[in-house]
């Protein structure tokens, strides 16, 4: 009995430390696969967060940070001053960047840099001591105005001139090029009736310029940027609009000739949704104006007459494209309209707007206003 109860007991013991030892493997087991998932969410979360370390810290930003790169920094301190600076995320992912790139020689100096620039755009300009604090010119392109306007304004202010300007902005081969690059651009630009491609896509700001010489297509593109920096944060809402990106730079382009303040252009967006929803003409005087291709005081009968797909007496809906570049203030309004029974507006000589809900309303104000 004695054997047998040591046998029972051995067996006992084996069956034990069986399932001690089938525990023991489990609890590994989950160990190392807690582990190993530890390992890839860290993995997944660190390429994420050096990905997003690595691109523009505020890509729509137009935001311009003096920084000054005193002589002898070496890279940590670069780093360190442009992490401080909201120029770039993070000091060490950028330093590990420029290592890894082999980047080296930057220059001390005075910059002017945005939250909007990429890292190569960064090191670009540190690399090759490109200093801009103290651009050469400074000129403003005005909100309202044409690309022929433009083309006068930097014929005045840079060594280039109006014509140079205006072959380069009008070279469709250049112009098909650049829709490839702009997401802003489209194929609609190219239509035939079309009178300037770029119209209404450069937009109205103050820019500087380093060299004695400005390159044409240089100030183009970079006009470009700023119109897409300005159109990207609505772009679903454009979607969510059904309207293209060139309808709505064309709608913007008209409340930016017809109002001046942000006031009078919601309600003239809202004027002009209630008469496309309706069926009626836009009928606004700017498109007549840039159908003949003058400026005039008062719009005529034989004006209004012409035959133009940029004539909203003529045509049904928007023109063909736009009539001059927009402000962000315009745009907003096109996007957010105000909520108005109106369906006609005039303006006095004070330049006060008065609007209507009917045509005997409206022809009640030219008698009061128009005189």
């Amino acid at each position: 009995m004695s054997k047998e109860k040591n046998k029972s007991k051995f067996k006992d013991n084996l069956i034990a430390r069986g399932e001690e030892a089938s525990k023991v493997r489990k609890i590994v087991t989950v160990i190392i696969l807690a582990i190993v998932l530890i390992l890839v969410i860290g993995g997944i979360s660190g390429y994420m967060y050096i990905k997003s370390a690595l691109q523009p810290l505020d890509s729509s930003s137009d935001e311009e940070i003096q920084v000054e790169i005193p002589l002898g920094s070496s890279t940590s301190t670069i780093a360190n001053i442009l992490e401080e600076n909201g120029i770039i995320k993070n000091g060490f992912i950028f330093r590990f960047y420029i290592k890894l790139n082999n980047e080296s020689d930057f220059q001390a100096g005075e910059y002017t840099f945005s939250p909007s620039m990429s890292i190569d755009e960064i090191t670009g300009n540190l690399k090759t001591g490109k200093v801009m604090n103290d651009p050469l010119y400074k000129v403003t392109i005005p909100e309202g105005v044409t690309i022929d306007q433009i083309a006068e304004i930097y014929a005045e202010d840079l060594p280039i001139t109006k014509e140079e300007f205006l072959e380069v902005v009008n070279d469709k081969e250049y112009i098909k090029e650049l829709i490839d690059r702009f997401p802003i651009l489209s194929d609609a630009i190219l239509d035939d009736n079309i009178i300037a491609p770029l119209e209404g896509y450069l937009f109205a700001a103050t820019y500087d310029f380093f060299e004695e010489k400005p390159n044409i297509k240089s100030i183009v593109e970079t006009m470009l940027n700023q119109t897409q920096k300005v159109v990207t944060p609505y772009y679903d809402q454009i979607e969510n609009e059904d309207m293209s990106i060139h309808e709505v730079i064309t709608f913007a382009s008209l409340v930016e000739e017809e109002a001046r303040n942000e006031k009078q252009r919601k309600n003239i967006a809202g004027v002009f949704y209630n008469r496309l929803e309706e069926g009626m003409l836009l009928q606004t005087d700017p498109t007549v104006a840039y159908a003949v291709g003058e400026h005039l005081e008062t719009t005529l009968d034989k004006h209004t007459e012409v035959d133009s797909p940029y004539n909203t007496y003529q045509i049904v809906g928007l023109p063909i494209g736009p009539i001059s570049n927009f402000s962000e203030s315009s745009l907003d309004a096109v996007m957010s309209p105000s909520d108005v029974d109106f369906l006609y507006f005039l303006h006095d000589s004070d330049g006060n707007i008065h609007y209507a809900e009917t045509n005997e309303e409206h022809n009640k104000n030219r008698e009061k206003y128009l005189k």
